[in-house]
């Protein structure tokens, strides 16, 4: 029986589905409710740490031109800083202020609806669903 046509296959892509579309709808309410778009909050939740305006594109999975409109309106607002990198001040580092850190710790918190459905696993089955999510993004990543 080919993949695809599987009916565990088919349910569990399907259900994957779901948990994706109610976690995209759950994050953009939380970013509409910091009055951020969503790639302005992946920017931001993206700088943990100092990222040059190339790192925080190939984060993004977006060219450069593209994120220095979004690092300006966050900028803008006070959430980041561009600073020069210590190591060739000929880059800029992009960087979270006081503000910034806030607000990231505030939309973590936020989102919260992602924890509610696995408080239902016990301890063993959170970790078994961890390493099986593990391997699929392990094999995904070779694609």
């Amino acid at each position: 029986m080919a993949l695809h046509t599987d009916p565990i296959t088919a349910e569990v892509v399907t259900l994957i589905g779901r948990i994706v579309t109610r976690y995209n709808t759950e994050f953009d309410n939380v970013a509409a409710h910091h009055a951020l778009t969503r790639v302005q909050s992946r920017a931001l939740l993206a700088l943990e740490e100092p990222l040059s305006m190339r790192e925080l594109a190939t984060r993004l999975r977006s060219e450069p031109s593209n994120v220095t409109g979004i690092v300006d309106r966050l900028e803008a607002r006070g959430l980041i800083e561009r600073r020069p990198d210590p190591a060739d001040r000929r880059i800029k580092k992009i960087v979270t202020t006081e503000e910034g850190r806030t607000m990231n710790k505030d939309f973590k918190a936020s989102l919260d609806f992602a924890a509610h459905p696995l408080a239902t696993l016990d301890q063993g089955q959170r970790r078994q669903l961890r390493d099986l999510l593990r391997l699929m993004y392990a094999d995904a990543e070779d694609v």
